[in-house]
């Protein structure tokens, strides 16, 4: 059963209400429905009324623009199912081109789909693009060097990492649950927010890395990062 959460933003005491509700799907999307409301008491001047639309109109532009990037967001929670893989002939090429919309906010106009690619020993195509929100699963990576690359907000569970160059990558918020990771190389790199649940990270290089003291703890539980990676973590 869809949950509907709704709000109202009061601008003045007769003035502009504006009213918005977002449906929670189980979905990759959730759509967002802005509704704009106002109550006036018959008597205002022409000129308060003109102030009155004005103030309703950027209002509801304000939100509008909050409805679509929201909506835009690939928030990929438990439980929620991923979308059809997608029958582009040339979705793998994509990658090579990456998100040109969003970046750390994950925001696209069309997801880029890498599922089960192959981009083994990819090195001059994948350095440096913006793959934030790229759906990875199945994808193998292995031997690529995806350095400065931005991963945020990327599903990248059950995809192959080995020996994958991620110096000076951005890999916030990337879900690399039961991902082979074993010899990547993280140097340098931004790991905050990023799960690594059942990953395998044996002989992966962590040097310089980036990551939060919460995160910090729940990778040094991965039992299969050697004792060179836990001293650079600074695991304890």
């Amino acid at each position: 059963m869809a949950a509907l959460l709704s709000s109202a933003i009061p601008l003045s005491r007769n003035g502009v209400s504006l009213q918005f509700s977002h449906t929670k799907r189980p979905q990759f999307h959730s759509p967002t429905r802005v509704f704009c409301s106002a109550s006036r008491d018959g008597h205002e001047t022409k000129e308060e009324l003109s102030q009155w639309k004005q103030a309703k109109n950027v209002a509801c532009g304000i939100l509008a623009v909050w409805a679509v990037t929201t909506a835009a967001s690939p928030v990929i929670a438990a439980g929620q199912r991923l979308p059809p893989l997608s029958t582009d002939p040339k979705r793998c090429e994509v990658a090579f081109v990456g998100n040109t919309i969003g970046q750390a906010n994950g925001v696209y106009d069309k997801a880029i789909d890498l599922r089960f690619c192959d981009y083994t020993n990819e090195k001059s195509n994948l350095k440096g693009k913006s793959l934030a929100a790229a759906l990875m699963s199945g994808a193998k990576f292995d031997g690529a060097d995806m350095s400065e690359v931005v991963m945020s907000k990327a599903y990248a569970a059950g995809a192959s990492f080995k020996g994958t160059d991620f110096t000076n990558a951005v890999l916030d918020r990337v879900n690399f649950e039961k991902a082979n990771l074993q010899g990547a190389l993280f140097v340098n790199s931004v790991l905050s927010g990023s799960t690594f649940n059942e990953a395998n990270l044996d002989g992966a290089v962590f040097e310089d890395t980036i990551i939060g003291y919460i995160d910090l703890q729940k990778i040094c539980r991965n039992t299969s990062i050697n004792d060179e990676g836990r001293a650079a973590l600074g695991c304890r």
